[in-house]
């Protein structure tokens, strides 16, 4: 079971997203938040494994709650979601450790999809909003050598970042490497410490950056 956590500060919004998703059997809406503030209070009570978070928000707005979530429970996904198609936002969403973004203008079969595929470690990124964004958080990020990557990590650590780089999840990587998930799991922390990356989105900006794809 997928539970999640909607932080919206419309009422009726949040009533008709938790209606939605929770067609699917394997997702439960555990916790409700209208400000950011108050997501903070909840998973402290709630066992969260994806928020939902919208960016414009009273009090504490979705961005600084995606920082301040990122930094005290890592392994909580947390997909923005919002009616603004700004590039602004989604730059600093990604950089604040969002591990999707997505308008409300998607449907509800995107929605479920961005939900499961943030759980299993994938970025989800709305088309219309990709389209602006990756190429400049391409550029915030500086190549690394290929003679210096060959050092810093071993031949299956660039397996393993080439896959995340294609949009790959642990699942998929495992199974395509013949390895365990967790043992995925495990060698994508250690390749995320080497390379002093803070996320899987990071990683796989970087896997493009460094032509690993």
């Amino acid at each position: 079971m997928i539970n999640v956590l909607i932080a919206e500060d419309q009422a009726i919004v949040r009533n008709g997203l938790k209606m939605i998703i929770e067609q699917d059997k394997e997702i439960k809406v555990v916790a409700e938040a209208a400000d950011g503030k108050v997501v903070l209070e909840l998973v402290k009570s709630h066992h969260v494994d994806l928020i939902l978070m919208d960016v414009r928000m009273p009090v504490m707005d979705g961005l600084e709650a995606t920082k301040r979530i990122r930094a005290e429970y890592p392994s909580i996904k947390i997909l923005i979601l919002t009616t603004f198609n700004d590039e602004e936002y989604a730059i600093k969403a990604f950089r604040e450790g969002a591990n999707g973004f997505l308008l409300k203008s998607a449907d509800g079969v995107s929605l479920i999809n961005s939900i499961k595929s943030c759980l299993a470690g994938g970025m989800s990124i709305h088309d219309d909003v990709a389209a602006k964004v990756m190429p400049k958080l391409l550029k915030e990020n500086k190549p690394v050598k290929q003679t210096d990557l060959i050092d810093i990590l071993t031949d299956r650590e660039i397996e393993i970042v080439q896959h995340v780089g294609l949009g790959k999840t642990n699942k998929e990587i495992a199974g395509e490497l013949f390895l365990s998930v967790g043992t995925v799991k495990n060698q994508l922390t250690q390749i995320l410490q080497k390379l002093d990356l803070r996320d899987r989105t990071q990683l796989a900006i970087f896997a493009v950056k460094n032509d690993l794809t």
